[in-house]
């Protein structure tokens, strides 16, 4: 896929579909409730929103069940009507696609196989489940790359036949309203993307101890 301007091309998509009759169906892959805030504020006038946490790297798993209950809070600490679907927890899937990359960098292929992973399995449930776009929250954070992140996004809508849409939600001061949406509704910010070697990075570059 050709680099474009992916915040561009976003309003552009947008001003196109507030022009329909009805809101489309939009499955909205959630990495957390931080990140879920800005982007469901944002997207909420255009679309009807379900969040999927879909978050099989979260490790260990009482930060799993952490973070996956802060995400249900979210609706209603936010005003906005979504449904949220908390899948189950399969460490296995995400240990599966890291193994012989657990000493990748973070940004490295274990990350770009896990976004894989996870765009992978919400392309297929919002196929299953006749969502008219399916997306995901992770281009809000200023440490991912938005153009790996849409270029699998691209694929997996290829592959099971549902239009993926196009974003870079850390543009327009995204990640910045986002911690400022976060400190209005009193979430919870972890300070690891989730896995256990994005910890032990983390806890290696600050000279943090458990």
């Amino acid at each position: 896929m050709e680099q474009m301007n992916y915040a561009k091309w976003l309003t552009g998509k947008l001003g196109e579909v507030s022009k329909l009759p009805e809101k489309p169906k939009l499955l909205l892959h959630a990495c957390c409730a931080p990140c879920s805030s800005y982007v469901i504020e944002y997207l909420a006038p255009y679309f009807d929103i379900d969040l999927l946490f879909y978050n099989p790297n979260i490790q260990p798993y009482e930060e799993y069940v952490r973070r996956a209950n802060e995400l249900v809070t979210l609706p209603a600490k936010s005003g906005i009507d979504a449904k949220v679907i908390i899948c189950p927890y399969t460490p296995e899937d995400f240990l599966r696609i890291a193994k012989g990359k657990e000493d990748d960098p973070e940004g490295g292929e274990r990350c770009t196989g896990c976004f894989g992973l996870r765009l992978g399995y919400t392309a297929k449930y919002a196929s299953d489940n006749e969502y008219d776009f399916f997306c995901t929250t992770l281009s809000v954070s200023p440490y991912k790359n938005a153009r790996l992140l849409n270029s699998i996004g691209e694929k997996m809508s290829q592959l099971y036949g549902v239009r993926y849409l196009f974003s870079d939600f850390k543009k327009n001061d995204g990640y910045k309203k986002s911690c400022q949406l976060s400190q209005k509704y009193v979430l919870y910010r972890q300070d690891y993307c989730g896995c256990i070697y994005s910890k032990a990075e983390r806890m290696k570059r600050t000279g943090m101890t458990e």
